[in-house]
């Protein structure tokens, strides 16, 4: 329990409040500019001791930039390095510029919703729902070391992504692709597997299983910042991945002469780079199938993994088995993902359930199955 004292100022009578904290030391508050606004403060601080929630109003006078460094340094030992260098350059860009020198005791729910505002004027959604994120993160530490009662970031209305359509194939534009392209064996594999390119380029010949036509995913290669960094596959977890018989000789034809721990594509040593989105082979592809073909859309390498798993729904796939396929953390990250392709599944059931309803002799007069009135 604390007590309360009045005081004379020249702007007239202030209060000032004094308490214990946890620790045993003594802690006062000055300025009130009434005794109802003194009592509901040494209330508050009561309740937050009792809590287990008081906060030192001193281990909030740290800014925003000495608590950044601790938690990008513990992003970076557990994310990959594709989104710990997204997180850096958020932080760099969009977030130190505002925030790194502010007090975090500073910082309020107003200033971030005006911050978060103006950033939504010059930059997509995308950029935003990052930047915001570091904020965020970095003042929940703040809330867990007792340096904030309560995050003022969090709560925060944030810009909705807009989806960006995904481009799917056909298997005759799938072909005509491949036709037209100096590596038609990635296209295939790509567009047949799901494989994102950093799990493609990382595969190594001890990772196939021709008689069972097996791919065991199990390393992903990652361009970040020029440098290639091999880890494991994004969701952390190894998988197989079946491939087409069609495809087989393009795999004896990639792992021909080469040592188990040599890489399928390639040379065997160095990771296949990504194709510049611009001027790179795939690009070229595109172009020249799109010359020959009007309706050719325009695609990219990831549009393939799209339209793995558009082909693998339209040959009847269920969801798990699309889910094992691309890799996905969850079967509802795929039903998110690719909802729209199982629709026609509505009228495949419908029409299954006819046929069941037939064959066991239940049909009978729609007029009579009401039963008696």
């Amino acid at each position: 329990m604390g007590s309360i004292h009045d005081y004379n100022t020249a702007d007239g009578n202030r209060y000032l409040v004094r308490y214990k904290k946890p620790n045993g030391t003594h802690a006062a508050r000055r300025g009130f500019r009434s005794p109802a606004e003194a009592r509901a403060y040494l209330a508050f601080i009561d309740a937050s001791i009792g809590r287990g929630r008081y906060v030192d109003p001193k281990h909030a006078l740290v800014p925003v930039g000495e608590l950044a460094t601790g938690w990008l340094e513990f992003q970076t030992a557990v994310l990959k390095p594709s989104s710990v260098h997204s997180l850096h350059s958020a932080w760099r860009m969009h977030v130190e510029p505002r925030w790194g020198d502010t007090i975090i005791n500073d910082t309020t729910h107003s200033d971030v919703r005006h911050w978060v505002a103006s950033l939504t004027t010059k930059h997509g959604a995308s950029t935003v729902i990052r930047a915001h994120g570091v904020l965020a993160g970095i003042l929940d530490v703040a809330v867990r070391d007792r340096r904030l009662t309560d995050n003022p970031a969090r709560g925060i209305r944030l810009p909705r992504k807009t989806p960006t359509p995904h481009g799917y194939l056909t298997h005759a534009q799938v072909a005509q692709l491949a036709r037209q392209a100096r590596h038609p064996e990635l296209v295939y594999l790509l567009a047949y597997t799901g494989l994102r390119w950093g799990e493609a380029t990382g595969l190594r010949v001890r990772d196939i299983d021709t008689s069972r036509r097996r791919l065991h995913v199990q390393e992903n290669a990652v361009t970040v910042n020029g440098t290639i960094h091999v880890g494991t596959p994004k969701t952390h977890r190894s998988r197989t991945v079946p491939y087409p018989e069609f495809y087989a000789p393009f795999i004896v034809t990639a792992i021909d002469g080469k040592r188990p721990c040599d890489l399928v594509f390639g040379d065997g040593r160095e990771h296949p780079r990504p194709p510049s989105s611009q001027s790179g082979w795939f690009a070229a592809a595109v172009k020249r199938t799109q010359a020959q073909d009007t309706g050719f859309p325009r695609v990219t390498p990831h549009d393939l993994r799209h339209t793995a798993a558009a082909l693998a729904i339209r040959a009847g796939a269920n969801v798990k088995v699309v889910q094992r396929m691309l890799g996905h953390a969850s079967a509802t990250m795929t039903l998110d993902t690719y909802a729209h392709l199982f629709e026609d599944d509505l009228d495949t059931v419908a029409g299954a359930l006819h046929d069941a309803h037939t064959a066991a002799g239940a049909l009978h007069d729609a007029h009579t199955a009401a039963g008696p009135s």
